[in-house]
């Protein structure tokens, strides 16, 4: 896996519009986990991709009228088979925190990196994306010196009166071994 031009090499990649240019870009220094799917507990659906390029149909489904106008983006996505999306280059903020906090310091779009697993909070992840996401992290740590293994997080943790994903069946020691083994 590498990177050029803040762009993942191997990734399909899928320009969101829902992303700005960072305060500062050389402080990216933490990787935030979230989970999504569309509908909830629906995988491989096209509607992630949808949301995030702000061509959800509010239509499609009962409760796309109420997120359908949401301008919200992420770097990455990993599907359930480990396939890699990316859809904000590194370089750039993209919108996937709100309201956050992370060691005292607001606003986490600033200064991370937002990397989706499709799933949910009520669901296990796959072991496809375990290794994905360990790979990924891996390159990340490497291409931007600031980031480093122990400023991972999830959503819930910068946001826990909002946020419960990446949610209890996130198995933060599997991260972990998967980042020892492909370390």
């Amino acid at each position: 896996m590498k990177i050029s031009n803040h762009w993942l090499t191997s990734a399909h990649k899928i320009c969101s519009p829902n992303c700005d240019e960072r305060v500062d870009e050389s402080d990216i220094s933490l990787i935030v986990i979230h989970c999504i799917s569309l509908p909830e507990g629906q995988f491989g659906t096209p509607f992630i991709e949808q949301l995030f390029t702000n061509q959800l149909d509010a239509q499609a489904n009962t409760r796309f009228a109420e997120i359908c106008q949401l301008q919200v983006s992420s770097h990455i996505v990993i599907d359930r088979n480990g396939l890699i999306t990316q859809y904000v280059p590194f370089n750039m903020r993209a919108w996937h925190a709100g309201c956050s906090e992370y060691k005292g310091r607001e606003k986490c779009n600033d200064f991370s990196i937002g990397i989706e697993l499709e799933g949910t909070v009520a669901s296990a992840y796959t072991e496809a994306q375990y290794l994905q996401l360990a790979t990924l992290i891996q390159c990340l740590t490497q291409a931007y010196p600031k980031l480093n293994l122990q400023n991972i997080t999830g959503h819930s943790d910068i946001a826990p009166l909002r946020k419960k994903d990446p949610g209890k069946f996130f198995d933060w020691s599997k991260l972990h071994q998967c980042l020892a083994a492909t370390g």
